[in-house]
């Protein structure tokens, strides 16, 4: 279990920042005894799963309507026949060549990107085995850019390199481009979709020192491209001052990011925290004065509420009591 998580946080490094959409595709081969499937992968239209293998069907995720009919069952079992037979393949290889008798982990991560105007950018395979990156292809322009990363040596890996650059050519790019352009289609509304960050900068004072810590979360966005930049005094805080700044996932998909920097007690500098985001017209400027004015005043607004409530609830107390006490009047003077 710890090589597959080791294996995927490797293989999911490679990004695609630079392009507007991306279809990747990542595989898992597990040789011997395991609870999960011995082959299994995932595609992800740029960070929404659209599908899953498990060795036996292609599930799609998602969409349960028609819309998914994008992906022939045809294609998906001759693709994933050549994979699987060329993780098998991969996996003779490497035992052949290797002291390391232990792997029986492989993966690979297959990526091609749409850039703007719809143009199509690179493909790129990344392979892994044992907890460590093996090769790498990259196939953009026409041209071809591979490197290896292990004991092997490229008269081993030619012939298997030389009938995979084909097949890119002739086969795997024009198909990862089409498919891509076929789940955008079809699931435009998902991935074209824009929620405006959520911008707090608050300041908590730190119980191991005299200082404190000040705080910049933006969460709720998406997409997951953010830039946070904070500021002190008008000038950039430099990388190595402030921790954090690391995107994670919310349960509802979107993202968040957080980066925090710890200040001492005499501090008396202006601290603004600012965020550019494609679902923002401008860039999101909010200063720590800000923020904590917005904090007090919804407190107040809080507490003013709850006093509002109270009054409300004595008010109508009041008027039952006084009705119940008119009632009973009445009823003694029919009583006399």
């Amino acid at each position: 279990m710890d090589i597959i998580i080791a294996l995927l946080v490797l293989l999911l490094q490679t990004s695609a920042s630079d392009a507007s959409h991306s279809l990747s595709l990542l595989s898992t081969y597990i040789e011997g005894k395991t609870q999960f499937p011995k082959f299994s992968y995932i595609t992800t239209l740029d960070d929404i799963t659209v599908g899953y293998y498990n060795a036996e069907t292609y599930i799609p995720k998602g969409n349960t309507t028609n819309e998914d009919d994008v992906v022939d069952s045809d294609y998906i079992k001759g693709i994933s026949d050549y994979m699987y037979n060329s993780f098998v393949r991969r996996s003779a290889l490497f035992r052949q060549h290797s002291q390391n008798y232990d792997i029986d982990v492989y993966q690979t991560l297959v990526v091609c990107e749409l850039l703007d105007l719809d143009k199509p950018g690179k493909m790129l395979t990344k392979d892994a085995a044992g907890g460590s990156t093996t090769d790498e292809l990259c196939y953009f322009n026409s041209n071809f850019t591979y490197t290896v990363s292990v004991n092997i040596t490229q008269e081993v890996l030619k012939p298997h390199l030389e009938e995979f650059k084909q097949k890119y050519e002739k086969f795997y790019y024009k198909i990862c481009i089409d498919t891509l352009r076929n789940y955008l289609k079809k699931r435009q509304n998902e991935v074209n979709r824009k929620m405006k960050p959520q911008v707090r900068f608050l300041q908590k004072a730190n119980t191991d020192s005299e200082g404190s810590r000040l705080s910049c979360l933006a969460t709720r966005f998406y997409p997951r491209h953010i830039t946070m930049t904070l500021f002190r005094d008008g000038q950039s805080v430099a990388d190595h001052e402030f921790t954090g700044g690391d995107l994670r996932p919310n349960d509802d998909g979107t993202y968040q990011m957080r980066k925090s920097l710890e200040i001492s007690a005499a501090d008396k500098h202006k601290y603004t925290c600012s965020v550019t985001h494609l679902s923002l017209d401008n860039k999101l400027d909010v200063t720590l004065e800000d923020d904590l004015s917005r904090y007090h005043t919804g407190v107040l607004l809080a507490a003013l509420a709850v006093l509002l409530l109270v009054c409300v609830i004595l008010a109508i107390a009041i008027v039952i009591c006084i009705k119940r006490q008119a009632e009973s009047q009445i009823e003694v003077e029919e009583v006399l």
